[in-house]
């Protein structure tokens, strides 16, 4: 019996019902610029998956857009102005590197400190803009009751920004966080037990196996990074806390009381470490399959023969580079016989090779899965360093701020990896490091081995991440996964109370032995003293 096209209607539609129905209601909380791009990816998922989701954003998004197919959003008026900041101080950072003298220990000590201050200004005024953003979300009660009568399900945050862990508490509904770093720095410092002998701290770039100098340079940095964390960060968030949630409530637990920590990496990348329950590792969820390239670039990449493309993009955050670096680079390239996609947005470098070709643009999972692809030059962004890994390319990295040095020198530490300074960086050691990456065998088997090993899963990344996310949803919480360590002070958490307790007991009932001993020994000695007399 045939379907007439009106019942398949009724049909399709009584379906889409089906699957809104069984949707859960998620609440975004996001930060903004490259880290959206991670977040969109879960949610294009969720999405799928039939779940409502809507997006709370600041009018001046830089890359959060208002419209979109997959969420609805809520847009803040505020001028927050996260690209105005990054735009500012970038330049001024990447300037630093560039004067600073390698080979002088005074020159990297002053140029080192010089771009820390203005790392610590940078995200200074970042969270004090966040914070503000925070408070003009809580003032406007038409909102926070639309957002109370809305009954979500979750709240699934980035908590390298404070915002949703707090509106996740207001609401007084589960928190997921998508996450790598805080607003207390990485997120394993701040959750799991960290044992300082082989777990290197944020910016060292040391591996699991250090020396006792090393030890000793992570253990101070530890302790002064931690402190300088809290001084960024403290003096916004916790005046907002107070205003809002009480006196003495302390606002770190707002991050530490999330249901499922959604980790953006894992072992193929991390060093082996400590982890807790609800840490989920979804490192290189956002990797796929490469799609065809557009018909022209197709037909460059073919060009290349048998020698293969190079590949090079420094992110989203810095599309050119000062005039003397992009001279260099493109000198290198040109003595390649391989053929460079590059993409710049900087004034044309004078000696730019015929091999080398510059867009503004480029599909950079596509190329990487490219069969042609033979190397990747990159800034060490988490995401691209992720996607070299899935598809198994070896990496030449220039990396220029925040955590790229960091993520490319474990990736150099697993044999896949040639890091070059770019205060150092001119044509001959920039093509050094290309060749030696090219030719040498050893980088694209130990990049492969890795790829191999990052897909040998039972469940893709991805889908490991949503299942969480509706675990959270169906349990309405997982606190039977969160650690009761971070309710502990550090002397109740390191048990020096029951150090102390056992310490008084030994040197107490040591005291009594004494006591006990000294009292027979005059016992005897006076009988002794009564028979000699």
């Amino acid at each position: 019996m045939k379907m007439s096209s009106l019942s398949w209607l009724v049909f399709i539609l009584l379906l889409s019902q089906l699957s809104s129905a069984s949707g859960g209601k998620i609440l975004v909380f996001p930060l903004d610029g490259s880290h959206w791009v991670n977040m969109k990816v879960l949610i294009e998922e969720l999405h799928a998956k039939g779940h409502q989701v809507t997006v709370v954003r600041a009018s001046d998004s830089w890359y959060i857009s208002e419209a979109s197919p997959v969420y609805t959003s809520i847009t803040i008026p505020y001028p927050g102005g996260f690209e105005d900041h990054f735009d500012v101080y970038l330049p001024q950072l990447l300037e630093i590197r560039l004067q600073s003298n390698p080979q002088s220990f005074w020159s990297r000590f002053w140029g080192q400190r010089q771009v820390d201050k203005l790392v610590l200004d940078l995200f200074f005024k970042f969270h004090k803009a966040v914070s503000e953003l925070v408070i003009q979300m809580f003032e406007d009660k038409n909102l926070m009751e639309s957002l109370h009568a809305a009954k979500y399900d979750v709240v699934l945050t980035d908590p390298g920004i404070g915002g949703g862990a707090m509106l996740a508490r207001w609401l007084q509904i589960p928190l997921v966080n998508n996450v790598r770093w805080t607003i207390q720095g990485e997120a394993h410092f701040l959750l799991a037990p960290s044992p300082l002998a082989y777990i290197p701290f944020t910016a060292t770039e040391f591996t699991d196996k250090m020396t006792f100098l090393q030890r000793v340079q992570n253990f101070l940095r530890y302790n002064a990074g931690m402190y300088v964390h809290s001084t960024i960060t403290e003096p916004h968030y916790k005046p907002v806390v107070q205003r809002y949630f009480g006196p003495d409530v302390d606002y770190s637990t707002f991050f530490l009381d999330a249901d499922i920590w959604l980790m953006r990496n894992d072992f193929i990348f991390e060093f082996p470490r400590p982890t807790m329950p609800n840490i989920v590792y979804m490192g290189g969820f956002q990797c796929k399959a490469s799609k065809s390239l557009p018909d022209d670039l197709e037909k460059f990449v073919q060009s290349s023969g048998d020698h293969g493309v190079v590949i090079m993009t420094l992110g989203t955050l810095l599309g050119k580079l000062p005039q003397v670096v992009s001279e260099e680079i493109a000198a290198a390239f040109a003595q390649l016989p391989q053929k460079v996609i590059w993409r710049y947005m900087g004034q044309r470098p004078s000696n730019l090779g015929n091999n080398t070709l510059l867009v503004s643009w480029l599909p950079q999972n596509d190329l990487l899965g490219h069969p042609k692809t033979r190397v990747f030059v990159t800034h060490g962004g988490t995401n691209g360093v992720q996607e070299a890994i899935y598809h198994g390319i070896p990496v030449v990295g220039l990396p220029l701020f925040f955590d790229q040095p960091d993520n490319l020198s474990r990736v150099r530490a697993k044999g896949a990896a040639v890091i070059v300074d770019i205060a150092t960086l001119n044509r001959q050691i920039f093509e050094e490091a290309l060749m030696a990456v090219l030719y040498n065998s050893t980088y694209r088997e130990k990049m492969q081995m890795l790829s191999r090993l990052h897909r040998d899963q039972p469940m893709k990344p991805l889908d490991q991440a949503v299942f969480w996310i509706e675990y959270v949803m169906r349990h309405k919480g997982a606190p039977h996964l969160r650690s009761q360590s971070h309710k502990m002070s550090w002397f109740v958490y390191n048990s020096l109370d029951v150090i102390a307790v056992l310490l008084i007991a030994v040197l107490l009932a040591t005291f009594i032995c004494v006591s006990i001993l000294r009292f027979f020994w005059r016992i005897i000695f006076r009988r002794e003293k009564v028979k000699h007399e």
